[in-house]
């Protein structure tokens, strides 16, 4: 037996259901209201700016790859821990993509013999990680990839490097409020040969070494214990202490003779704020020759921006072809985070740029001719149909931060004469339509 209910009934037994779902996101995610999005598209706008002015070229991808794109790809930590993934109605085991660079690289491999390289290809897109949601990290996020593919010189790291305080000028940033970290793989792994420690183990001291700084000498030199020998420990601790200890054990080395000239040649381009760190080792195991990183020098988000390194094998496990690569990527949040310390976010302004108020002798239809013709020229405009009191009107628009407000009554129609009122300055202007554009623009 089917029971009919009423409207009214219907919309209570709605409600009551409807009530019980919370009203916030997803733990971890993020709503995104007219300022919140201002602020991404604004992350946005900077990232492409820079991207593209280098010579790089947008691609995107789906977020939904298989999971075993990852399994040999990824740290652990990623695929065991972190990755979101589920079984298709096909059996299939898919991931919503917790990084690009897997992604970028099986397509590099997929057209291989069409891509012409060097190849500069840049992306914007979302992924998600199931990781503890706090300051600087989401379960889903934004991030910026920049990559190049074809090129082993020392060119190519350079271009990339230098990027990262290029990016950073662009959004306001001065030299002393962040650090450029730089370090080789391949420079750790001479020095692991140096002190004897198997290669089974390298995986694991990385990691202990990538949280040095986060944690205390006592824990860090009893975690390399357990994989290590006691002499082993001690000689490592006492070189990562020390910068110039390491150069000077592995002097002889092209990876140390490499990155002192990577070093030097970044200086010389003018970067300043660089330093090599021993202790940066960043997470991913495709890494293969430079790693590097940026780092905020502010006590209130004392942490890392964002980083990249070079992946030379990552492309020739899906194409069995060479084709060495650099890159990085830098999130949306932790990006955001370090402009909120460094008060570096512009303020706030909608995209509408003219508020039409209607007089009370004004219909909506007489407004509307004059919106469309600023429209045809370039100029966002929306019309307040709301019937509310002038003064009610304008406060309207200066709560959604419209910068300026165009009066539109009767006697303003037959003059073709608008007042146009900043909302910032409180100045106001009668003008025509064409002074008001070429006031705006």
């Amino acid at each position: 037996m089917v029971l009919a209910l009423s409207h009214e009934n219907a919309i209570i037994f709605l409600y009551k259901i409807m009530s019980k779902i919370s009203l916030e996101p997803y733990k971890g995610v993020r709503d995104f209201y007219p300022e919140e999005r201002a602020v991404q598209n604004y992350i946005f706008r900077v990232w492409q700016k820079v991207a593209e002015s280098y010579g790089y070229e947008r691609y995107n991808a789906s977020i939904l790859e298989p999971l075993d794109l990852y399994k040999s790809k990824s740290n652990e930590e990623i695929v065991n821990e972190q990755i979101y993934s589920f079984k298709d109605r096909g059996d299939r085991e898919v991931a919503l993509r917790p990084e690009m660079t897997p992604t970028v690289a099986r397509m590099i491999a997929n057209k291989i013999n069409e891509i012409p390289f060097p190849a500069r290809w840049y992306s914007i897109g979302s992924f998600y990680r199931y990781e503890k949601p706090q300051r600087g990290r989401h379960r889903e996020f934004w991030q910026l990839n920049v990559d190049l593919f074809g090129n082993k010189s020392i060119s190519s790291d350079i271009e990339i490097v230098s990027m990262a305080p290029t990016i950073m000028k662009a959004f306001g940033a001065k030299e002393e409020d962040y650090v450029l970290y730089v370090n080789s793989r391949e420079l750790m792994d001479d020095l692991y040969d140096s002190l004897e420690i198997p290669v089974k183990d390298r995986q694991a001291i990385s990691r202990i070494i990538d949280k040095k700084d986060k944690i205390s000498e006592e824990t860090f030199r009893d975690s390399l214990k357990e994989l290590a020998s006691e002499k082993a420990t001690e000689q490592l601790t006492s070189l990562l202490n020390s910068k110039n200890a390491i150069f000077e054990k592995l002097g002889d080395k092209e990876s140390a003779k490499y990155l002192l000239d990577l070093l030097e040649k970044l200086t010389k381009i003018g970067i300043k704020n660089i330093e090599f760190n021993p202790n940066l080792v960043r997470g991913f195991d495709y890494y293969t020759g430079i790693i590097f990183e940026v780092f905020d020098t502010n006590k209130e988000n004392n942490r890392s921006v964002f980083g990249g390194g070079r992946y030379d094998e990552l492309v020739e496990m899906f194409s069995g072809k060479e084709v060495p690569a650099v890159g990085f990527g830098m999130g949306d949040v932790t990006i955001q985070n370090f402009l909120e310390t460094h008060n570096l976010l512009p303020k706030f302004e909608s995209t509408t740029k003219i508020w039409i108020c209607l007089a009370p002798d004004t219909a909506a239809e007489e407004a509307d001719k004059v919106g469309n013709k600023l429209r045809k020229i370039g100029i966002n405009t929306a019309i307040d149909i709301s019937g509310r009191k002038l003064g009610d009107q304008i406060a309207g628009a200066e709560k959604r931060k419209i910068p300026y407000v165009l009066v539109v009554g009767k006697d303003e129609l037959e003059k073709g004469q608008f007042k146009l009122k900043n909302i910032e300055t409180r100045e106001e202007k009668e003008c025509s339509l064409e002074e008001i554009v070429k006031m705006i623009q």
